[in-house]
């Protein structure tokens, strides 16, 4: 079963690292012009998980949550990943002056955290990646 297949059915991880390396994995088998949404209240690793995305794609630079940013775009070896933080933003309104239609094809990556603080911007075939906190330290990371 391929990584996508076990997301779809949920992956339980014993630390930060194991994280990193099911995005890592899941870089891997992303198809073109897609868009994760990356649910979750905050502590849950969501930061964690695009570093290890990041890791998978070939970025080289260091990852960080781009709060106050907005969002960050690193180069990867044959695609670039925009990590956007949405969770700022009081309305999908905002994202209109961000003029970041450009990153929803080609040969960009774009991971979205805090998406349902963006409105109805997001693409209605974004990959919806929802995840938690289990059995106090222990990270659960489900694809619906």
């Amino acid at each position: 079963m391929n990584v996508i297949d076990q997301l779809k059915r949920g992956i339980t991880t014993e630390s930060a690292e194991q994280t990193r390396r099911l995005a890592g994995q899941l870089a891997s088998g992303l198809p073109a012009d897609v868009t994760l949404a990356l649910h979750g209240d905050m502590g849950v690793g969501k930061t964690t998980f695009l570093q290890g995305l990041a890791d998978g794609l070939g970025v080289k630079a260091h990852v960080t949550s781009p709060t106050f940013a907005i969002y960050s775009v690193y180069d990867g070896t044959a695609r670039k990943l925009v990590h956007l933080d949405a969770y700022r933003l009081e309305n999908g309104a905002q994202l209109e002056a961000l003029l970041l239609d450009e990153f929803l094809v080609s040969p960009y990556v774009l991971a979205v955290e805090w998406p349902e603080k963006t409105g109805d911007w997001l693409p209605k075939d974004a990959w919806h990646l929802t995840l938690s906190i289990v059995d106090g330290d222990r990270h659960h990371v489900v694809l619906r």
